[in-house]
């Protein structure tokens, strides 16, 4: 008798399981986990894209969106920067932390532009585009990115450095030298 019993609380206990596992894929359907800055910020960025395609006149398609879309949308975030960046005519031009205000534009910093395409270019290609029609892959959206570093560079007086990938030192290969040693006998 008890044999048979403990059989049953396993078949019931399997059963009961694999209901739980089952409820808790349809939770994680119903409820996604949340998703990580990064992610949540792309796909802001990557909305906002298509909202300044669609309000175009005539509205531009994604299929027929090309750099130069890109480079107005870039130039278009501008309004809403909070970079001073002084131009050439500026007293301040050149200082790193001018003394006093002036009326030079704000502009979206550099750093922010590249992490923005950055973003935009993985979302394009999540969403369907071919990389080789990538329109944020230009060779014109990175030109446009180095003008902007060196123009901001320059306005602040600091310049730009690229930083140098470290190289590691090869190592002789020499008999002598290796960790592991075969004796012959």
């Amino acid at each position: 008798m008890m044999s048979i019993n403990k059989g049953k609380e396993i078949a019931e206990g399997s059963s009961r399981s694999t209901a739980v596992a089952v409820t808790a894929a349809a939770d994680l359907q119903q409820n996604p986990p949340p998703l990580s800055r990064y992610e949540s910020q792309k796909r802001r960025d990557w909305n906002t894209f298509g909202q300044y395609l669609r309000n175009q006149r005539p509205p531009v398609a994604l299929s027929q969106c090309n750099a130069n879309h890109v480079l107005d949308f870039l130039r278009y975030l501008d309004q809403f920067g909070k970079t001073k960046v002084h131009l050439q005519g500026c007293v301040f031009f050149g200082q790193p932390e001018p003394p006093g205000p002036c009326t030079c534009p704000l502009r979206q910093a550099w750093g922010s532009l590249d992490a923005l395409i950055g973003r935009l270019r993985a979302a394009y290609e999540e969403n369907g585009g071919l990389p080789e029609t990538n329109p944020f892959a230009s060779g014109a959206i990175r030109i446009y990115l180095r003008e902007v570093r060196d123009s901001q560079a320059k306005a602040r007086g600091i310049p730009y450095k690229k930083k140098k990938k470290k190289r590691t030192p090869l190592m002789k290969s020499n008999e002598d030298s290796s960790s592991f040693s075969i004796q012959q006998s």
